[in-house]
């Protein structure tokens, strides 16, 4: 069989809306829902060229059977098609198109919907034991969203203290992180200015709204470095990670279609970008913010790419502590890293980040007259992912 390619057809994300912000009243299949029926509507796909759908969710609980099934079919997607959900953690909206890649280059599938979601707002609490029966004392509610999202489950220990240990060990300062983080929130505010995600970003309809919501509400566009170096470290009295420099918990959903060439035709659509590859790294779930750094390498190898050749980077910002670990891994600078603005910025909805940052990249290609791109993200638990693209 000759060798079939992937390509990344249509990307659209929703807003991000602030926690307990504008999009909390919508949850995360609804909020995805719209977002995959307006790339659809806007591209004008046949709903019936569909093979399958992958979206990422990490937060699933309340959410009902099989999320990624109630996005489909809110999307107008016949209810023939397959839906499979993913939880690769902050990783799996480039899971989902990872499997839709080797999907397509099997020769099983030619259209394959991927995306991510997440409704931080709407996470619920948890209350453990209630089914036995609570004899006595106080009940103790798990909060969903910091346990099954925010929590290394091997130790017990936040996201945000690990970033602390990983800045520490890695030698970066307080101040490379507050500068790191201001600059992200400026390419973001510029960005948005410029008009840089107009075709990328869609406006959705929030109930009882007067009009459909269409702004980041995380950009702070009126940051300045007083600001951010006089707040207080989060997690340990003597660290450096604030709630400037780390990514802010958020809601948001994205899309992206990934099709053979043959869906290319069926969809009717141009592509953005060709899949070129994709590779994934672990570690020790303490050194999680260490592994993009050999997940970028693996995937410039396998696409026979030099790393310092690569026109655009994404890699998500979970806290600038790691970002600036990762770049002085990769011996890279900030001069094609993340120049819309990254996670510190747009937020962090967790199940959706894989997604925005592909479809991100994919769209800044296209966009910028560019040819090669990489996005990557670090994996609670101690996995990286990474994919490699072509603007076509």
């Amino acid at each position: 069989m000759p060798a079939r390619n992937a390509y990344i057809a249509a990307v659209r994300r929703s807003p991000i809306g602030n926690f307990m912000g504008s999009l909390s009243k919508l949850s995360a299949t609804a909020l995805c829902g719209q977002v995959a029926k307006a790339l659809l509507d806007e591209c004008k796909v046949d709903r019936a060229a569909i093979n399958e759908v992958f979206i990422g969710q990490v937060l699933q609980a309340g959410c009902g059977q099989n999320p990624a099934r109630q996005v489909a079919l809110a999307a107008g997607i016949p209810d023939t098609i397959s839906c499979v959900t993913i939880n690769k953690v902050c990783g799996s909206g480039i899971q989902a198109a990872m499997f839709a890649d080797q999907l397509i280059r099997a020769g099983d599938v030619d259209v394959v919907l991927t995306g991510g979601m997440e409704s931080m707002s709407n996470a619920p609490h948890l209350l453990r034991g209630l089914r036995a029966g609570h004899k006595f004392g106080k009940a103790d509610l798990v909060d969903e969203m910091e346990f099954d999202g925010l929590t290394n489950i091997f130790d017990g220990e936040i996201m945000g203290a690990i970033a602390d240990e990983t800045g520490a060990r890695a030698g970066i300062t307080r101040q490379a992180q507050d500068e790191f983080a201001l600059r992200s929130h400026q390419r973001a505010a510029q960005g948005d200015r410029d008009g840089l995600f107009d075709g990328f970003r869609v406006p959705v309809a929030v109930p009882k709204a007067e009009r459909p919501f269409n702004t980041d509400e995380t950009i702070r566009a009126e940051l300045n470095p007083e600001k951010i170096a006089s707040l207080k470290a989060v997690f340990r009295k003597d660290g450096t990670v604030t709630a400037a420099n780390a990514s802010t918990i958020s809601d948001g959903a994205a899309a992206v279609l990934v099709t053979s060439e043959a869906g290319l035709k069926k969809c009717g659509v141009a592509p953005l970008a060709r899949i070129v590859a994709h590779a994934t790294s672990g570690g020790p779930p303490r050194d999680l913010f260490f592994t993009p750094i050999g997940a970028c390498r693996m995937v410039c190898e396998k696409a026979g790419w030099d790393l310092k050749k690569v026109d655009l980077w994404e890699i998500n910002e979970a806290f600038a502590a790691q970002m600036l670990t990762c770049m002085k891994g990769l011996e890279l600078g900030a001069e094609n890293m993340n120049i819309a603005g990254g996670a510190i910025a747009l937020g962090h909805p967790i199940g959706a980040s894989g997604s925005r940052i592909l479809g991100t990249l994919a769209h800044l290609l296209k966009r910028k007259g560019l040819k090669r791109g990489v996005a990557s993200a670090c994996l609670g638990g101690g996995n990286a992912v990474a994919i490699a693209i072509e603007a076509v």
